[in-house]
């Protein structure tokens, strides 16, 4: 599928950026690591393939913003802006668990353009764009076609940085237990929602995330023909973190499970 000039540079960038994870990957016992915060560790391989994607990305298009999770910056309404996220599931990362991904978005106008999720431990690229579908490794994906939750296999993520939340969120995860066939937590929602656009999961909710674990993988789930939203079923996602895609004939039962948890 040919893409816009915008989005070859962000695949080019996420597969630089995927190369070098994997090199750091080898070398994990070589790391410095420091914390964020709670259950939120900051890596110099983190730091490393942010700088790798940001070169390319900067080279490209100086002029466009930059929100980025390590280096800051933030969405801008005058101009396009890059949502990077150098390594979703730094965590896994850290323990040698190969489930990761170099997430790239573009955002214009406060509307998602394109999106790149790149697995390099899988040599997987999801690349989306606005109007133009979404593809794996060249290939064109579409959400699942499932329509009851009793026929479904979901996602998710624990709140293990918010213990807040964690009360409301058990009796949502009780709820969907009770009415699906199973669920997953892998822990990068990157690749939560590349996988709701390739149909492996039928759905997939999480809570309290950032703008850079959600854009690209958003627009991957839009363009493969599903639908994310947040807990109230609108359209701010971005700005509330509370993200649940699936296909149309899943959403509604999705979203009553989280509102009868009090999540909403």
């Amino acid at each position: 599928m040919p893409f816009s000039p915008p989005i070859n540079i962000a695949v080019r960038a996420a597969l630089k950026a995927g190369a070098l994870a994997r090199e750091h990957f080898d070398r994990r016992h070589e790391l410095e690591v420091t914390m964020k915060g709670r259950n939120d560790p900051l890596t110099s391989a983190d730091l490393a393939v942010e700088r790798e994607i940001l070169f390319h990305l900067k080279k490209a298009y100086p002029q466009y913003g930059i929100l980025a999770e390590e280096k800051g910056g933030a969405v801008r309404a005058d101009r396009p802006c890059w949502i990077v996220d150098p390594i979703d599931g730094t965590l896994n990362f850290l323990h040698g668990v190969p489930h990761f991904a170099i997430s790239i978005a573009l955002v214009e106008n406060g509307t998602l353009r394109g999106g790149v999720v790149y697995d390099p431990m899988r040599d997987e690229l999801f690349v989306a764009e606005r109007g133009c579908g979404a593809f794996l490794n060249d290939r064109r994906i579409r959400v699942a076609n499932a329509e009851r939750l009793a026929d479904t296999l979901v996602a998710t993520g624990f709140p293990s940085r918010r213990p807040q939340w964690f009360e409301r969120y058990q009796s949502a995860f009780a709820g969907f237990f009770a009415q699906v066939r199973d669920q997953r937590r892998q822990g990068a929602a990157s690749l939560d929602l590349a996988y709701v656009a390739a149909g492996r999961y039928d759905g997939y909710w999480e809570i309290g995330l950032s703008q850079w674990d959600i854009a690209a993988g958003a627009l991957l789930v839009l363009e493969a023909g599903g639908l994310i939203s947040d807990f109230s079923g609108g359209p701010e996602f971005l700005q509330s973190g509370n993200v649940v895609a699936s296909n149309n004939k899943l959403h509604a039962g999705m979203l009553a499970i989280i509102s009868q948890a009090g999540l909403t």
